[in-house]
């Protein structure tokens, strides 16, 4: 999340708008938003990951990351879903990514 926190600025500036979810309790998601910039839902729960079709991995209680890139309709235009550390969206990325949409709808 730092990384969108330190490149918060460019896609808000790009149109973006970046909203980020835990399973934490709202005062560890609280902890975490802090400095952030941009709110950080608290309490996802085993049900919300199966309606993303995200893995939830049981031994640690936890929803692995699972991330997407939304339209102005809420369609979703891109996603990442992760099992570890690696293959998380880079939020450098997302500001091309929306750039290349909108140059898109110009044609």
């Amino acid at each position: 999340m730092d990384g969108f926190a330190e490149h918060r600025a460019a896609i808000e500036a790009a149109g973006g708008q970046i909203v980020a979810a835990s399973v934490d309790d709202e005062e560890k998601a609280g902890e975490i938003a802090a400095g952030k910039g941009f709110p950080i839902g608290y309490g996802v729960t085993r049900e919300t990951a199966d309606k993303l079709g995200s893995w939830w991995e049981d031994r640690r209680g936890i929803v692995q990351p699972s991330e997407f890139l939304l339209n102005a309709e809420n369609k979703v235009m891109a996603s990442s879903y992760s099992d570890g550390p690696i293959g998380r969206i880079d939020a450098a990325d997302v500001i091309k990514v929306i750039n290349f949409y909108e140059s898109m709808q110009k044609k």
